[in-house]
């Protein structure tokens, strides 16, 4: 087996991983620990094709990632022998600081740990991921890859809030974007299946999951996206609200009496596609617009408009647009989405093929016609390979 790098993506109450020959592509094998601190957990590992699924409790990461290593002791592949040089560690927020991947030490995890106010739903996660996993792997170096970092260098005029410059430097109030590894993974995969050199090219990267961003990149190198100080700003998604006043803020609490913390968890839990039709999940919406209902047609038309906005606006912003690239859950497998995100978009010489359109999309694809302007393409993104390439080319 070639030199491999072990992934880990660790959530506030779960651990994603997966063991990667970076240079192949290959995903040797990969797990799913679900449910951490709760009454009962799950694990799922697989290797060969071959799922190994337990249900038991997982009081915290610790024992989730020593449960991991367990697995692949007594499943397989053994991580002794399995060529591993490294282990990449996701983490959402890097501020302005980072921008590629670095080498994890004392000075990295404070700087996490920092960041914490700018990303509090996951750097907590992400930390304690990575302190577990050097107390479990201490022989081989741990880097961590930011989401981040792709933007981390986006243009002032698209980085900068029209806020008292006191103030947004005081509190570090900036764009600071998200899924930066998908955009970036995605973009160079787009170049690649067009054929044109990534310097060339003038891009939109649409990354539509149960959360979504979008992303304008000119020659490789990002010049906005959607997702703003914190992952909330945007594009309707599953459960946040994307774009919106924020007077809505005030006048909630001022008028519905409702304190941050309430309207924090509306903004981000109970609003986006749930708020609009009752459910986050796309396919269960097309199956009530399919039976007439009102609230579902409404939830994917304010979706389709919001992202035909951004695909304007960004088209404007690069001054021209030479490929749009839909990935994630949404992207990759929603031909309906696809084609009303796109309706009426002619005039910036998008042409969608219906046949090539249709169906979910397991490889890179075009699915636009041969005569449109746009290329329009559909990329599976494959954010812990670009995880493990980064890993690696750093080391």
């Amino acid at each position: 087996m070639s030199s491999t790098v072990l992934v880990i993506n660790s959530g506030s109450s779960s651990i994603k991983y997966q063991l990667i020959e970076p240079d192949e592509g290959t995903v040797v094998a990969s797990g799913l620990v679900e449910r951490i601190g709760e009454g009962s957990g799950h694990l799922r590992h697989t290797y060969r094709g071959k799922d190994t699924t337990l249900a038991e409790p997982v009081p915290d990461h610790g024992a989730g990632l020593r449960r991991v290593l367990e697995l692949f002791a007594e499943v397989g592949p053994d991580l002794a022998s399995a060529g591993i040089v490294a282990v990449g560690h996701r983490v959402v927020q890097g501020g302005a600081r980072y921008s590629g991947p670095v080498l994890v030490d004392e000075k990295v995890l404070a700087d996490i740990e920092e960041l914490i106010p700018l990303g509090p739903l996951h750097n907590p996660a992400n930390l304690r991921g990575i302190e577990v996993a050097r107390e479990l792997l201490p022989d081989v170096p741990h880097v961590a890859v930011f989401d981040t970092a792709f933007f981390s260098e986006l243009p002032d005029s698209a980085a900068t809030y029209a806020l008292d410059r006191e103030v947004a430097t005081r509190y570090r109030v900036r764009r600071y974007g998200a899924h930066g590894t998908s955009h970036q993974y995605v973009s160079r995969t787009a170049a690649e299946v067009v054929g044109r050199p990534l310097a060339e090219l003038r891009q939109i990267v649409l990354h539509l999951g149960n959360g979504a961003s979008a992303s304008a990149v000119v020659g490789g190198r990002a010049v906005d996206t959607s997702m703003g100080m914190t992952p909330l700003e945007g594009l309707v998604m599953g459960t946040r609200t994307g774009d919106i006043d924020p007077a809505v803020i005030f006048h909630l609490h001022r008028n519905a009496g409702m304190g941050v913390d309430e309207i924090d968890d509306l903004f981000n839990r109970r609003s986006g596609l749930k708020g609009l039709a009752g459910h986050n999940d796309v396919r269960e919406i097309h199956r009530l617009v399919a039976e007439g209902d009102a609230a579902a047609r409404l939830a994917l038309d304010v979706y389709s408009h919001r992202l035909r906005k951004y695909i304007g606006a960004y088209a404007a912003v690069m001054g021209g647009l030479d490929v749009l690239t839909f990935t994630a859950g949404i992207g990759e497998n929603d031909d309906i989405v696809r084609s009303e995100a796109l309706a009426g978009l002619e005039f910036l010489g998008i042409e969608l093929d219906p046949e090539r359109n249709a169906g979910r999309v397991k490889e890179p694809k075009v699915v636009s016609t041969d005569s449109s302007a746009v290329t329009v393409l559909v990329v599976p993104t494959r954010e812990e390979q670009e995880i493990a390439q980064q890993t690696l080319s750093l080391l």
